[in-house]
């Protein structure tokens, strides 16, 4: 029986279908019985499918430069602790 955190640190290789047919088995054995899991992959099932329905777009120069300005900004800060 594999555990949440084992299941959790397989979940991209399942989603994406790379993983053995034997691993495969056990992570669909393993959201059958874990509620928390199954909502888990549900909605990360769920996002990719949205994001992947989503046409792209292009943000206004002045925008990058905030959000650019913002993540450095985060960056540095994480760094000083």
């Amino acid at each position: 029986m594999l555990t949440c955190k084992e299941f959790l640190s397989e979940l991209s290789a399942y989603l994406d279908e790379t993983t053995t047919a034997e691993i495969r088995e056990k992570l669909q054995r393993h959201i059958t019985e874990c509620p928390n899991c199954f909502v888990v992959c549900d909605t990360t099932k769920k996002t990719i499918h949205v994001y992947k329905g989503m046409e792209s777009c292009t943000i206004p120069p002045d925008m990058h430069s905030r959000l650019m300005a913002a993540v450095e900004r985060k960056i540095a800060a994480g760094k000083k602790h």
